[in-house]
Parts: structure tokens; sequence; C-alpha cells
């Protein structure tokens, strides 16, 4: 085998690196090809000396396409973190010469967007209005594997546990319990106490199988003697959760803080209902050993501003 850390650092080429991530992305030489307006010869060529370099069998061949082996997906996940570390410094040397103050990449889950998140980059753009902030919602499943590709600087959201990972720093900055919410013309929305019974038959928006907020709630219907509601639609998606909940409409399950701020303006109705259960805490996840950015280091002060005032 070659010496893997010599190719890494002094052979591979930025070109090479964009090469990998197209063939992840198309799994065709010809697609690859066109969309980096070579020749298929060439492609093979490259991918030929990318092989060589590493002494590895990185793609196999076949009438289907170009897959990649074990070996190949570990060096395109190596070349998806360079490109994204690329990106990341041209955007904030863009940033610094026309004037603005950088960039940073946030994956948001639902708890932490409409509220928490919204304040916090309120305080952000006070202290830099030209900072810009990009924001991706999801869920843990989905995100993380983009903070550890460097396509995110950081997370925040329920530093769920199953999640942890010695490669991640977690800060827990607060409490938020969850809230059952329908449409505010809703019959259930009538009911001065509405019982896990009324709920239990009633189409429902909840967040995915494997949230430990979604798991409590299963809890609390088997803790009254009922089944979970067999009508679901399950999403990480606040939007979704929102358009469902007016539209069907669905009974909706959201953080405490998200509920009572969109019943203030007129969109939802907390419903009065206990839920005794106790989650995770809502904080900030960043990948351990990672450079902040400035603009990421300005972020995460504003979010610990905006979790001791809520």
């Amino acid at each position: 085998m070659s010496d893997i850390d010599r190719v890494l650092r002094s052979n591979l080429k930025l070109r090479h690196l964009q090469l990998l991530v197209a063939l992840d992305e198309f799994r065709h030489i010809g697609r690859v090809a066109e969309f980096m307006a070579l020749t298929q010869p060439a492609i093979s060529k490259m991918v030929a000396e990318i092989e060589r370099m590493f002494e590895l069998e990185l793609f196999s061949r076949s009438t289907r396409g170009t897959e990649p082996t074990a070996y190949g997906e570990t060096v395109i996940r190596f070349a998806r973190s360079v490109l994204a570390d690329f990106s990341r410094t041209r955007d904030e040397i863009e940033a610094v010469a026309s004037g603005a103050a950088g960039r940073v990449s946030v994956g948001a889950m639902v708890v932490a967007t409409p509220v928490w998140l919204t304040l916090a980059v309120e305080k952000l753009k006070a202290r830099s209005s030209l900072t810009t902030v990009l924001i991706e919602e999801g869920d843990l499943k989905r995100l993380l594997p983009r903070l550890r590709m460097g396509e995110l600087d950081l997370l925040v959201g329920r530093l769920e546990p199953g999640y942890a990972a010695p490669d991640l720093d977690t800060q827990a900055l607060y409490n938020e319990p969850m809230c059952v919410v329908s449409r505010p013309d809703h019959p259930i929305a009538a009911e001065p106490k509405p019982t896990w019974a009324d709920l239990a038959t009633l189409p429902w928006v909840v967040p995915p199988p494997w949230a430990s907020s979604r798991v409590k709630l299963n809890q609390m219907f088997y803790r009254h003697g009922l089944n979970p509601p067999v009508d679901l639609i399950e999403t990480a998606s606040f939007l979704a959760t929102l358009n469902f909940v007016r539209q069907r409409p669905a009974i909706g399950y959201l953080a405490r803080d998200v509920g009572r701020h969109f019943e203030k303006e007129g969109f939802l109705k907390v419903l009065d209902l206990d839920l005794p259960i106790e989650l995770p805490p809502v904080g900030i996840i960043t990948l351990r050993g990672r450079i902040r950015t400035p603009a990421s280091t300005q972020l995460i002060q504003c979010l610990r501003l905006a979790a001791a005032e809520r």
C-alpha cells in the first residue's frame, strides 16, 4: 500500500477531490464528464491516476455505473471535508474583501429554529449586519453527517444522548419541555381540558421515530392505557408540521417555546394538557478540534446570550 499520508498531503489536487465527489454524486462516468466539462477518457484517466496514488481500488465499474468501494467511500469523505473547508475559507476571504464579516452555516432542529435561533441571529446581525447566516433545518440523523463533512459549522437543537460521540463537543444551554397544539378553530381547541383519550383517535404530525420526544409521547399514551395514534405524518421540519396542523388539520407536538410563539401569532392553539416528561437539554453541537471561523464564534456567543434571556 502507498504512503497514505504523503498522498493525502501532497499528491491529491483540488481537481482530484472534485472528481471524487462528482463520481459519488452521479455514479456514472458520462455524467461526471458532462458535469466537469471533460471527455470520458479524461475522467477515466484521472480516476486511474488517483487509484495509482493510493494503490487501491476506489471504484468498481459495471454496466450499472461506477460505485465506490469501502476504500473509495473513505477517500470521498475526506474529499468532501477538504472541499467544504476550501469553500469556507474562500467565503471568508471574499467576505473580508467585500467589507462583509464572514459566513456561518448552522444546522437547526425544530426546537431551536423559530425562537432561540432567531433571537441569536438578531443579536449577531446587531453586531455585524453583513455576516451571512445559512440555516439548514433537519434532525440529527440528517444534520450530523453534514457537520462531520464540514458543510455545517455547528448544530443547534436537542442534545440526544444516542448521538453522543467522541468527535463532538456539546454545550447544554437550557431545558425545553414539549406541548401539544392544534389549529385555533379545531374542535379539540374548544375543550377546556382535553384528555389523552380524546387525542388518541385524531391525526397527528410528530417527530421522526428516533427522536427522544417522540418516544416520550408514545409512552404518555401507554401510561394512560391507550395505544399511540396511528394516523401519522412524521417530519423533522417545522414548516411541514405547521402546514399539516393548519391544513389537514392534525394535532401537532412541538417545543413549548415554539408552540407559545405561534399561538401569540394566531397560528396555533396550545392545548391544556399535562406533559410530565423529561427530555435532553437544548444546546450547541460542534466538531471537536475544528478551527472556528470568527463568524461561527460570534454566533455561538449570541446563542449563549439568547439562551440566558429566555
